[in-house]
């Protein structure tokens, strides 16, 4: 489960660089017309931009990692990304938030090796 939550993870991070891309062109577009809250929305594309990244390496380590730390810090990128990230960013999050949550309890116990 905690592969599955990793690759759900890099799907969800690639779809969101794709978002956060279609974010800045709208925001560029609107700052070529002047249009007011231009800024605003291509903020929110770099925003996205970052978590989107992010996502992806945390779903890369996730895959291959021995402890919790990696699901919960997607868990955490996740949530940040959908607030930093605007509305069509968010989508997105949603599913890296359960990618991450598939890592997270997805971890194996390590087997006590007998003496």
């Amino acid at each position: 489960m905690q592969k599955a939550g990793g690759i759900i993870a890099l799907v969800a991070g690639i779809f969101g660089v794709l978002a956060a891309l279609v974010t800045l062109f709208v925001g560029g577009v609107g700052a070529g017309l002047e249009s007011e809250g231009a800024s605003t929305v291509i903020g929110l594309g770099w925003g996205g931009m970052l978590f989107s990244f992010l996502t992806i390496v945390l779903g890369a380590v996730a895959m291959g990692a021995n402890g919790k730390v990696p699901g919960a810090l997607l868990m955490v990128c996740a949530i940040v990304g959908a607030v930093l990230g605007g509305t069509f960013v968010a989508i997105f999050m949603v599913l890296a938030f359960i990618g991450g949550l598939l890592a997270t309890i997805g971890v194996k116990k390590p087997v006590a090796a007998s003496a």
